[in-house]
C-alpha cells in the first residue's frame, strides 16, 4: 500500500508534541497541523452551545453549520465562523472540553476528514493523539513521543506561568489534570491513545530541545530518503 505523505507525531497531554512538530516542519519546510487545537476549538464551541449530553445527530448538525479555517493568516491558528480561537485554546480547562468531546463520534469523523483534507495536497507534520493509528494509518513516517507525568506537569506549569506570571499553579494539581486525561484518553473507546506498531518511541524526559529535533530529523530525512519522498 502507497505510504501517505504525513509524518505522525502522536503522544499523551504535555508531552510537548506540538512544540516538536512544529519546529520539526520549520526545519524541513513543511506544513504544520495542530490537531489538538481542532479539538479544543470544538471543545469550547460545543460547550457554548451546550452540547455536553447532546445526541451525535445533534453535534453533527451543529458542526455541519460551523465554517472552520485552519491557519487563515499568519498570525491565526484556527478560527471558526471568522472568531479567533489561538488564545483561548490555550486556557487550562479547555483541556477537559477537549478530553470531553473527542469522544463524541460525530466530532472525530468531522474532524477525521478536515484532518485529511488539509494534507492532501503537501507533505505535512501532524500531530495528535491518533494520527499514526487511526488518521493516516500509512503515514512514511510516525513517532510517539512521550515524557514523565512530573515533566510534563511542570511543563504546564511553566507555560501557564509564562502566559500569567502573577497567577497560582498548584503542581500536584496539574499532574493529577494529565495523568486523568491520559487515563481517559487510554480508555476512550473511540480512537484511544496508543503507540503505532511502526512508530518510533521518543522520551524526551532527559532530552533537551536540540537533541530531539535533532532525532527527529535524522529519522525524517532516513524514511523520506528509503522511500522516495522530497522534503
Amino acid at each position: 500500500m502507497e505510504k501517505e505523505k504525513v509524518i505522525a507525531m502522536d503522544g499523551p497531554s504535555g508531552s510537548g508534541k506540538s512544540t516538536m512538530a512544529k519546529n520539526l516542519a520549520d526545519k524541513l519546510d513543511l506544513t504544520f497541523i495542530d490537531t489538538g487545537s481542532m479539538f479544543r476549538t470544538l471543545g469550547i464551541v460545543l460547550d457554548r452551545l451546550n452540547l455536553k449530553e447532546g445526541s451525535d445527530e445533534e453535534i453533527a448538525q451543529a458542526l455541519a453549520n460551523l465554517n472552520i479555517e485552519y491557519m487563515p493568516t499568519a498570525d491565526i491558528l484556527i478560527s471558526v465562523d471568522g472568531e479567533d480561537f489561538t488564545d483561548k485554546i490555550r486556557e487550562h480547562h479547555v483541556s477537559e472540553l477537549a478530553s470531553i468531546y473527542s469522544q463524541k463520534p460525530a466530532v472525530r469523523t468531522f474532524l477525521l476528514n478536515f484532518q485529511r483534507s488539509l494534507a492532501k495536497s503537501r507533505v505535512c507534520v501532524m500531530e495528535g493523539r491518533d494520527i499514526g493509528t487511526v488518521v493516516f494509518p500509512q503515514a512514511f513516517c510516525k513517532f510517539f513521543v512521550t515524557a514523565s507525568s512530573d515533566v510534563r506537569a511542570q511543563r504546564r506549569v511553566d507555560q501557564l506561568k509564562e502566559k500569567d506570571p502573577s497567577g497560582t499553579y498548584n503542581f500536584e494539581e496539574i499532574k493529577a489534570d494529565v495523568e486523568a486525561r491520559d487515563k481517559k484518553d487510554m480508555e476512550r473507546e473511540i480512537a484511544p491513545l496508543k503507540q503505532a506498531d511502526d512508530a518510533l518511541l521518543l522520551d524526551t524526559s532527559n532530552m533537551s530541545p536540540e537533541e530531539v529535533l535533532n532525532k527527529l530529523v535524522e529519522v525524517s530525512k532516513a524514511k523520506a530518503t528509503e522511500l522516495n519522498i522530497n522534503l
